[in-house]
């Protein structure tokens, strides 16, 4: 069984899943391991966000599929630096950027076809 304080030394979101697939009960082993997996899933999701909103170009579909399988493999890098890194976060920070500044792109480019 571990202890709340041990898991001080984790990152903010790491810690964050493994005590939401802890419950209320003590933090076990398996609780551990489902936060850690958590913590991958969220940080490939988010890795895929910030690609396609800064990154992605149109490409055909085997090179999509290249593209994503690294990325994916990829994650498992940030997944090992998000143990003391906040690694999530900073994901999470890039996507909002990148997505007000792609709505910001929009709205401007619409403003200007409706002003020609």
């Amino acid at each position: 069984m571990h202890a709340v304080g041990e898991l001080k030394s984790f990152s903010p979101s790491l810690r964050f899943f493994i005590e939401l697939s802890a419950g209320n009960s003590p933090i076990t082993k398996s609780d551990i391991e489902t936060g850690v997996l958590l913590q991958y899933i969220f940080i490939v999701i988010l890795s895929i966000i910030v690609y396609r909103l800064g990154f992605a170009k149109k490409l055909p579909l085997l090179k999509n599929v290249i593209i994503y399988f690294c990325l994916v493999v990829g994650c498992l890098i940030l997944l090992l630096f998000s143990y003391g890194l906040p690694i999530a976060e900073g994901l999470l920070v890039a996507a909002v950027v990148l997505g007000i500044y792609k709505i910001r792109l929009h709205q401007s480019k619409k403003h200007r076809t409706e002003a020609k």
